[in-house]
């Protein structure tokens, strides 16, 4: 077999997107630009949508744009892609870590009041592998304590939680649009608020800290070189035109992978919260507590020889070697997170796989395990 871990989901109707931009003159902070940035901040219903790099440069542009320094710290999940901590280190602040629940995966609201201190700034839930967080919870403690919440919803472009778009759920929300997320602009991220003025820093630092009036050589304020090209907006906005059929693809091979591995009795899949719509981002499993890492690990390098793409879903961030180093975690810091990272993988996961080929993955999972 040659079953690839994710693929991206690309039509003639991209290329064709991508090739009208190469025959024009301008290939950066052009016309598409500002039509992707329209159709992302229609889609989820946001006043503004500002256009970045990655989603690793929105977050941390908002955090930038939100004050938050040296000296503050801010409440984050420690399972998560590194990125959604690193944010926080980026402007000289300290990311907090909370546990995750044992059934969603998302950071738990109830452990989250105990962490707050007089230097918390933030809270940075993160909405994993689709999932939005349970977002009430965790507004109305922002509200007591009068903290700021950043959405990280780079994994969830489509989710809903409550009827209301992922992203939107606190002052502001980031989209990445790596190949493997739901619609991709081969790198790139989109910022998405309703606060005119944090929208206004985002696009003036993003661009080297330029004022949009300004002159080119001109620099109001720090900034970045965090600008997505009119070829990389061209192929989002082809994305956007279709973006729920990409989704029901993607909802269609996840039910495939739920109707085939849901009586597994040695696994468990993610719950979701009855009032939320996932996203699907991936297709990861969690091995029950009979397994070990190292059972886990098995597993995988066996499915790789089989021809089946795999990965494991997250390395915990306080373990990775620079937070040990840092900060001085250590295993045990946060026994929900460990326990789930060292027994979660990937399912090979996109929108164009065939029934004949989720079978073969299920097939072969089952008897590995």
């Amino acid at each position: 077999m040659n079953v690839p871990l994710s693929r991206p989901d690309i039509s003639d109707r991209e290329r064709e997107a991508v090739s009208a931009v190469l025959m024009t003159p301008q290939l950066s902070l052009g016309p598409r630009l500002a039509e992707f940035e329209r159709a992302v901040a229609d889609y989820v219903g946001a006043r503004h949508a500002v256009a970045v790099n990655s989603g690793t440069s929105g977050l941390h542009l908002c955090v930038r744009a939100m004050n938050i320094g040296p000296g503050d710290e801010v409440i984050t999940t420690p399972f998560s892609f590194v990125a959604s901590a690193n944010c926080i280190l980026f402007e000289g602040a300290r990311p907090v870590f909370v546990d995750v629940d044992p059934s969603t995966w998302c950071i738990d609201p109830a452990r989250i009041e105990a962490a707050i201190t007089p230097k918390t700034k933030a809270i940075l839930p993160v909405d994993v592998f689709g999932q939005p967080a349970d977002m009430d919870p965790i507004l109305a403690l922002s509200a007591k304590h009068r903290l700021r919440v950043l959405e990280d919803s780079c994994e969830a472009l489509g989710a809903r939680y409550k009827g209301r778009p992922a992203g939107r759920l606190g002052e502001a929300g980031c989209f990445g649009f790596y190949p493997n997320k739901q619609i991709t602009t081969g790198e790139g991220g989109m910022i998405v608020t309703d606060d005119d003025a944090l929208a206004d820093l985002c696009r003036s630092m993003r661009n080297q800290g330029r004022d949009e009036a300004a002159g080119w050589l001109a620099h109001a304020r720090l900034g970045y070189n965090y600008r997505l090209s009119e070829i990389n907006c061209a192929l989002g906005l082809a994305q956007m035109s279709r973006v729920e059929e990409i989704l029901a693809r993607r909802a269609g091979v996840a039910r495939m992978y739920l109707d085939r591995l849901g009586d597994e009795k040695r696994i468990h899949l993610q719950r979701i919260l009855p009032e939320c719509r996932i996203s699907w981002f991936v297709m990861v499993v969690r091995l029950s507590d009979d397994y070990t890492r190292q059972d886990r690990d098995r597993i995988m390098h066996r499915l790789r020889e089989h021809g089946i793409g795999t990965n494991n879903y997250f390395t915990p961030i306080h373990l990775q070697s620079f937070y040990v180093e840092r900060f001085g975690f250590r295993r045990g810091d946060f026994p929900v997170c460990e326990a789930l990272s060292d027994r979660t993988l990937a399912l090979p996961f996109h929108g164009l796989l065939t029934e004949a080929e989720v079978d073969a993955v299920c097939r072969v999972f089952r008897g590995l395990l």
